[in-house]
């Protein structure tokens, strides 16, 4: 399964039965630079990308989207399944040398509960979070509580671990630098505004057990450090790994693929399964906040050239959540996707009482995808008669923006694959276009208190349709980004053609 931040999309797993090497510094060029770390209240997936290395979750992914423990070692339900037991796995070490014991795990969730992007999701019902002992965890539920694993093993927004005491004195805002202290089997270093992020082995990690799979399985950390370098323009991070300055590019433009295809010194990673384009609206205050301006948004939008901008080839025109041969794939709601009909769109802005008020667009520049497609959407929207007024920032200058519901009126992401739709940002009515009514939060609720598929899948269907008549945000469609390494020089990239998860990941990589 997968689906929707993000954002970038590949994973870089497993080991070749000879050659790993201990040493070097593996160079990543990036788009810029994250907001921040704390990956409890951001969905960045730069900061996703980053902070893996440095904290861990209860559960994560393996290769078929399934979750599976992480810093749990067993767990087990009660008859009903509303009371949860957790054992952690013993002797896991936080990079300032304490174990991880329950109490961190508590604090942690229940700081993920109140603050975290994702963590009203399941805390709306949670009953309880308990420290049994020093190993054991219970959560108690209201109901029984489907989505759990997945919630626990999704660090974008979600809870990652973090000492009792940082995580007991942490409210909404950020932590700071010197509060990147995790239990993953890479530590932060420094930041360096403007030239890099450096995260150096954790010595004293604590891998889990088993082989590698998707996320889960053994944790080596090979490499002496990694350093995240800011490189904004794609030109400038593609010369710079062909010239030997990278050993890892990331967000590359869909019309360079066939030359570097062609370029022995270059592996080309098509990142699948695909991340999807979306354009949000402000449906707390302002203009767009009228339901009839979504349906003129939605009428005027020509999906085929916006994609074509920004991917050329490598997108598809998809109005479903969820790509075609997914589980949760489905049509509900689609009539209503790339209409391409400004006749009809004028309408609707007549019949909302639209008055030329200026419709303030976040672009950003960091990535030059979402430039690309923001440049046609404005376009397409001006001409069936919108006053867009496009406000450019840097990725990190949007994400504070877009937080503040004055500050805008529309603003383009992306999300990456997900394997259940409650791990989709805009599900819960936090996430920035704050997408709260009664019937959205009524299905949402039946959707995670069901434990039965046919049952989420009948919901789901419910919750698509409605997105396309009162939902904060448009799918643009499916795109397959494109990102780069030199292939003379990093070793243990799982398969390039079909990477099966989320964000990079660079434990179990090694340098020649």
């Amino acid at each position: 399964m997968l689906c929707i931040v993000l954002s970038l999309m590949v994973v870089l797993t497993g080991l070749s039965v000879v050659g790993q090497q201990y040493g070097g510094t593996l160079r990543y060029a990036t788009i810029g630079e994250p907001p921040h770390l704390d990956l409890m209240v951001v969905t960045s997936d730069l900061s996703s990308t980053i902070g893996q290395h440095i904290f861990e979750t209860l559960f994560t992914f393996d290769e078929t989207y399934s979750p599976i423990p992480l810093l749990v070692d067993t767990y087990e339900k009660n008859a009903d399944g509303t009371a949860v037991t957790f054992h952690l796995r013993q002797g896991v070490l936080f990079h300032n040398g304490e174990e991880m014991d329950s109490s961190d795990v508590v604090a942690s969730l229940e700081r993920w509960g109140e603050y975290g992007t994702r963590g009203a999701i399941m805390y709306k019902h949670v009953v309880d979070t308990v420290a049994v002992d020093k190993y054991t965890v219970k959560l108690v539920f209201d109901e029984p509580f489907g989505p759990m694993e997945s919630l626990l093993a999704f660090n974008n927004g979600g809870p990652c671990i973090i000492p009792k005491e940082i995580a007991e004195c942490a409210g909404i805002e950020p932590i700071t630098p010197e509060q990147y202290i995790g239990t993953g089997p890479y530590e932060f270093s420094e930041w360096v505004s403007g030239r890099y992020i450096r995260l150096v082995r954790f010595e004293d990690y604590k891998s889990p057990e088993g082989d590698p799979t998707g996320y889960g399985g053994a944790r080596h950390a090979y490499l002496d450090a990694i350093d995240f370098i800011p490189v904004s323009e794609a030109g400038t991070r593609v010369a710079g790994l062909q010239a030997g300055d990278y050993d890892y590019a990331e967000q590359i433009p869909a019309d360079l693929y066939s030359s570097l295809v062609a370029d022995s010194n270059v592996t080309t990673y098509l990142l699948k399964p695909p991340l999807f384009p979306m354009l949000f609206r402000n449906t707390q205050e302002g203009i767009m906040s009228n339901d009839l301006m979504l349906q003129a948004v939605l009428a005027a939008l020509d999906m085929e050239p916006i994609l074509l901008a920004a991917f050329g080839d490598l997108a598809a025109v998809n109005g479903s959540v969820f790509p075609e041969g997914t589980a949760w794939y489905t049509d509900a709601g689609t009539e209503s996707y790339s209409q391409a009909d400004i006749e009809k769109a004028q309408e609707l802005l007549a019949q909302a009482g639209y008055n030329k008020e200026p419709i303030r667009y976040l672009v950003t520049t960091s990535y030059e995808q979402m430039y690309a497609m923001s440049m046609v959407i404005s376009d397409q929207l001006r001409r069936a008669g919108f006053n867009i007024q496009m406000r450019v920032y840097d990725w990190a200058t949007l994400t504070q923006y877009r937080g503040q519901s004055d500050e805008w009126e529309l603003f383009m992401t992306w999300h990456g694959p997900v394997p259940d739709p409650s791990l989709i940002a805009p599900m819960s009515t936090t996430y920035p276009g704050w997408w709260d009514t009664p019937e959205k939060n009524a299905l949402v609720e039946a959707f995670n208190s069901s434990t039965s598929f046919n049952d989420r899948y009948a919901i789901w269907e419910e919750i698509q349709t409605l997105q396309y008549e009162e939902g904060s945000w448009i799918k643009l469609g499916d795109a397959f980004s494109l990102n780069i390494a030199a292939n003379q020089q990093v070793e243990g990239l799982d398969d390039p053609q079909q990477p099966p998860l989320l964000w990079p990941y660079f434990w179990n990589i090694w340098l020649k």
